[in-house]
């Protein structure tokens, strides 16, 4: 039978490599095709992209914010506390770029098509990429057998 402890590292696995997957994906694909958007449509697609992606990525950030949470009150493994509170500071720097740096230009975006925030928002977000992808690192390395998990 799985633990408590187990099982909320596999909840900061799944959320943490989800996440992983889906900022590379708007990195790569979505953000850099917001220019491609014909103005009169943009306004409205913007809204549709910020509120149908919350949906989607905000109940995944609250179950690796919440998993992390967990994980730095209640370590466990060989590894020791080290990689339970790097996690969490990656957490929280991820959260701020969000919330002051991302979504401010969501918010600028979503009155109109503005090719410089685009750019600005594509280059502001390979903080997230590569924040989540050191995650992404981290948390398989803890599952990897001996480490942590």
């Amino acid at each position: 039978m799985i633990d408590m402890n187990e099982a909320v590292l596999m909840i900061h696995l799944f959320s943490t490599l989800f996440l992983v997957g889906l900022i590379w994906t708007i990195q790569i694909v979505h953000y850099p095709l917001f220019g491609s958007i014909g103005e009169n449509e943009y306004r409205s697609y913007q809204r549709l992209h910020t509120r149908r992606i919350a949906y989607l990525v905000a109940p995944v950030m609250l179950a690796e914010l919440i998993s992390a949470i967990y994980l730095v009150i209640w370590p466990f493994g060989e590894s020791g506390r080290w990689p339970f509170w790097m996690g969490f500071v990656l957490v929280i720097m991820i959260w701020v770029s969000t919330l002051f740096l991302q979504s401010p230009i969501h918010g600028r975006l979503s009155k109109g098509l503005d090719l410089r925030d685009v750019k600005l928002l594509t280059a502001t977000n390979w903080i997230r990429t590569v924040l989540w992808t050191t995650r992404g690192f981290l948390v398989l390395w803890l599952v990897w057998p001996g480490n942590g998990g």
